[in-house]
């Protein structure tokens, strides 16, 4: 059975993958290749964020299992340890099950109240899109550039996972995006992830990866500008270096913006269209690469209903 995918991020390669690996003809569609796509900015640390449903700690689970087996052999994916800092003591995260190894924080830094450390796996995302592509097109899958406003009818069913254009191809207003700043500066020894934000829309992530570091952020609602603003990258860094003072010397390498698909909450389901079957999934907010393969083995299992 064919099956087409419209959309190259995180959550369409991995259906794709999954589709493809499954025994299905699997064509992906898309407008952006995955390296032009959002999910190539993100800092791709297991995390739920700006994602909602019933589903979303399940879907957050089975893809912390899956990040853990690829872990063991893929290079793109490394399980690090880090901490969150919080402004006021809260309860436990609800998928904080996931988590083999979740402890609270004893003394968090001036301005904090609360915290908490875990292992969790990164994703280096420029390498990790280039190695979904690879495992799809091992699995006999295709991957091909266009641009398109609805969904395309040359296929029994069609996956849609266009993230921000299921404003088009769902007719979905509800999908809006989230603007988010990042920075990456040259690696210097940093291991350790962190998490400390002051406010709904001044984010202060600091995630390393093999070779850089990406320092974060922004989360900007209703927000469409791709432009990289200096003042914002400066009070990125000024929030970051507060922590971790080392940030201020270190090499900025390159600036990027990403427009995060956020929703009221997640949609993953198959609907009847014609005399074809749509299965959407779209809607992830910040949360595509933590809720990737959860939401792929559930559009596997839509597909398979039949």
């Amino acid at each position: 059975m064919r099956v087409i995918v419209v959309g190259a991020g995180v959550i369409g390669l991995s259906c794709a993958v999954r589709l493809a690996e499954s025994g299905y003809e699997v064509g992906v569609f898309a407008r952006d290749l995955p390296l032009e796509t959002t999910s190539a900015v993100a800092a791709a640390i297991w995390y739920p964020f700006l994602s909602a449903g019933d589903q979303v700690a399940g879907w957050a689970r089975s893809s912390y299992e899956e990040f853990g087996k690829l872990a063991a052999s893929e290079p793109s994916v490394q399980l690090r340890h880090g901490k969150e800092y919080l402004l006021e003591p809260a309860k436990d995260p609800v998928w904080a099950d996931a988590l083999p190894d979740l402890r609270r924080v004893g003394s968090p830094p001036p301005g904090f109240r609360d915290g908490w450390s875990f292992t969790t796996p990164v994703v280096e995302m420029p390498l990790y899109l280039q190695y979904l592509v690879k495992r799809l097109e091992a699995a006999g899958g295709t991957l091909t550039r266009a641009a398109l406003s609805s969904l395309p009818n040359t296929a029994e069913i069609v996956v849609n996972c266009a993230g921000l254009g299921a404003r088009l191809t769902a007719h979905d207003p509800t999908i809006t995006p989230v603007r988010g700043q990042v920075l990456t500066v040259q690696q210097f020894g940093l291991a350790e992830w962190l998490i400390a934000d002051r406010g709904p829309q001044d984010l202060c992530y600091v995630v390393p990866r093999s070779k850089d570091v990406v320092v974060g952020g922004t989360s900007q609602p209703d927000n469409w500008d791709l432009t990289v603003h200096e003042k914002t990258a400066g009070q990125i860094l000024d929030r970051a270096t507060e922590l971790i003072p080392q940030l201020r010397k270190a090499k900025v390498l390159r600036h990027r913006v990403g427009l995060r698909p956020a929703r009221p909450e997640v949609r993953c389901e198959s609907v009847r269209s014609g005399d074809r079957r749509v299965i959407h999934c779209y809607g992830h907010g910040g949360s595509g690469v933590t809720l990737s393969w959860g939401c792929a083995d559930e559009v596997l299992e839509l597909v398979r209903e039949g």
